[in-house]
């Protein structure tokens, strides 16, 4: 009778350890982009943008808008692309002189779905009337939107209204 009992045990200790084993690994499995990669503990490659890969081969490239296309035009010191923010928010980088009219342009968040949640403008006290780089900075006071994520969105002044003339720099945020 004791030998039934312990066997019974032994029997249902194995089936939880089994049903646990395939939990984490069906929940592991469920990867449809970088962040959910990375928080299932795949590997990270420290590589900019940042790459995860699963064991099945998949691999997911880290969300960091368009900071490489731009880089010769803007570049951005705060924040970095899936930074966390809080309010006020300071930014700073440096942008060519033709980024600005008048030394500034425009910058605005929005949440994950799109929505204005604040503007205000970037400013150089530097030469703006010049090819090369020029440093700028920002102070952007907001209220926290419901959505966990947004985007920060620098825009090129365009005094002219022509779309051709249009540019930005989109850096993925966290809220």
């Amino acid at each position: 009778m004791v030998r039934s009992i312990i066997a019974v045990g032994i029997v249902v200790i194995v089936a939880i350890v089994v049903m646990v084993a395939v939990s984490l690994h069906s929940s592991r499995s469920e990867v449809y982009n970088f962040t959910d990669c990375a928080a299932a503990g795949y590997p990270v490659m420290e590589s900019y943008p940042r790459q995860c890969r699963t064991p099945s081969g998949q691999s997911f490239t880290e969300d960091i808008g368009n900071a490489l296309e731009k880089a010769s035009l803007i570049t951005v010191a705060s924040p970095q692309p899936n930074q966390r923010v809080v309010s006020p928010l300071v930014i700073t980088g440096q942008a060519v002189g033709g980024w600005f009219f008048e030394a500034s342009f425009p910058v605005e968040l929005k949440d994950a779905d799109g929505l204005l949640a604040a503007s205000t403008i970037a400013q150089t006290s530097s030469d703006w009337m010049t090819t090369a780089m020029v440093p700028f900075s920002s102070t952007l006071t907001f209220t926290l939107p419901t959505t966990p994520t947004g985007t920060l969105v620098l825009k090129k002044d365009n005094p002219s209204g022509d779309s051709q003339y249009d540019d930005q720099l989109t850096i993925p945020v966290v809220f």
